[in-house]
């Protein structure tokens, strides 16, 4: 295989597997060609790996740790993650994988040092910052989030997670209206990102303006029929104005879904929905007891 092809395959099997531009990258030096030697059995070496042996190995770990992740099974996409990186250290959409993985195991410290390494790789990849805003969120460090997300919106103004994550973050900081806007922004950005106008709802309806919460929550259901969340906060909305009969329609579905709403302190603290709504809930939830 000439010099040529070879370094051709390097660099396209950097930028296939690491999803960023090559450029940060330095390709091995290869030598000059010499008059071929026949090895004597004393100093034969073993057969090393073709770029395209390398190539298949690193998109099948690929592929395993994303069909893993699918399966929600996220401590086996790790694994995958870890041997991809092991096979390439510089590639920086790998430690941000695996820092997703972590971050889906609660494991947000270790996450966040993946995430570091990645954002270190490639400055300019705005997932990365995306990612570990995520991983800070879980720690309540509101702030450093935000800026997290101001970075992803300064390489990328258009990114609707963006604008949704830090939405999340400042409703951690109980910057209701700041986040209605956040919020409201993602879903005018991105039509069918369903949880961001969820979100804006919920926030609403902390807002106090309970009708045009409702009138979302109810467009987003009907147009959505298995979104859990909604009927959920539906159900909270409902019962206190007294609907009772359309509360239990609405719960019946919604546990049906996702029996995850039962459990109050998953509604606050993973979920963390604002606490009008949650103490809506909680009002239906103390009777159904």
């Amino acid at each position: 295989m000439s010099r040529l092809l070879l370094k051709s395959l390097l660099a396209l099997l950097l930028v296939i597997t690491t999803g960023f531009s090559a450029g940060f990258f330095t390709l091995p030096v290869l030598a000059v060609e010499e008059a071929p030697v026949q090895p004597t059995a004393e100093d034969a070496i073993p057969v090393q790996p073709t770029a395209l042996d390398m190539f298949a190995q690193v998109g099948e770990l690929r592929q395993k740790a994303f069909e893993a992740t699918n399966k929600g099974d996220f401590k086996t996409a790790e694994g995958y993650w870890t041997e991809m990186i092991q096979q390439l250290p510089d590639s920086g959409a790998a430690w941000s994988n695996r820092g997703n993985a972590r971050v889906s195991q609660n494991k947000l410290e270790d996450a966040i040092v993946d995430f570091n390494k990645a954002i270190e790789l490639a400055p300019t990849a705005p997932d990365p910052y995306l990612n570990r805003g995520i991983a800070l969120e879980g720690l309540g460090k509101w702030e450093a989030a935000i800026a997290d997300y101001n970075h992803v919106l300064a390489l990328d103004p258009k990114d609707p997670a963006a604008y949704n994550n830090r939405g999340n973050a400042e409703a951690g900081l109980e910057q209701w209206e700041t986040a209605a806007a956040d919020f409201r922004k993602a879903a005018d950005m991105a039509p069918e990102y369903a949880f961001a106008r969820a979100n804006y709802a919920l926030i609403k309806y902390q807002l106090g303006e309970t009708d045009e919460a409702i009138r979302t929550m109810k467009n987003l259901v009907r147009r959505y029929p298995k979104f859990a969340d909604m009927r959920a906060a539906l159900t909270a909305a409902l019962w206190v104005q007294g609907k009772q009969g359309e509360a239990e329609s609405q719960w019946v579905s919604a546990v049906g879904l996702d029996r995850r709403y039962k459990d109050l302190n998953w509604v606050k603290t993973i979920r963390r929905w604002p606490p009008e709504i949650t103490v809506a809930l909680e009002k239906f939830l103390s009777l159904k007891s």
